[in-house]
């Protein structure tokens, strides 16, 4: 295989930091707004941490394997705060997140090289659609928490 064009290890890199930059890495076992949340809340929020680190996996494999270096992402200062948020303020903001990243991906697609190779595509394609569930399900999620808040 002749190497990529750089373009497509950058779209991928960034998408990586996207990935390794989201909220969803905090949400672990451990966090806060798992153990207070419902189990309908509670159950999707934690595929969605699993899935993250899914995201964050293939990316850097496939960057790999397209001879590039997977970019790691330093921790930003101000995430420390978000264990102080109320699961009523956080699923907006989740919301809000995964739209964000929906974006980046409908970017980094329209912006790959015409010979960009198919299981980029693909992979970016499939990441995309299981953010695109997510942010239904989240949706759906923070409309149930607002209004069980009234």
């Amino acid at each position: 295989m002749s190497s990529p064009p750089a373009a497509v290890v950058d779209a991928l890199n960034s998408l990586l930091e996207a990935e390794q930059g989201s909220v969803f890495r905090f949400m672990g076992e451990g966090s806060p707004y798992l153990s207070r949340a419902t189990a309908d809340v509670r159950r999707p929020l934690q595929e969605m941490v699993e899935a993250n680190k899914r995201h964050v996996a293939a990316l850097g494999s496939m960057i790999q394997r397209l001879g590039g270096f997977p970019a790691p992402r330093p921790v930003r200062a101000e995430e420390q705060y978000l264990a102080f948020l109320s699961l009523k303020f956080l699923l907006p903001k989740l919301v809000t997140e995964k739209q964000l990243i929906i974006r980046r991906y409908d970017n980094a697609l329209r912006a790959l090289p015409a010979d960009a190779p198919p299981e980029v595509t693909r992979l970016l394609r499939a990441i995309q659609a299981e953010h695109k569930a997510h942010a239904d399900v989240l949706k759906k999620s923070a409309d149930e928490v607002i209004a069980a808040s009234r």
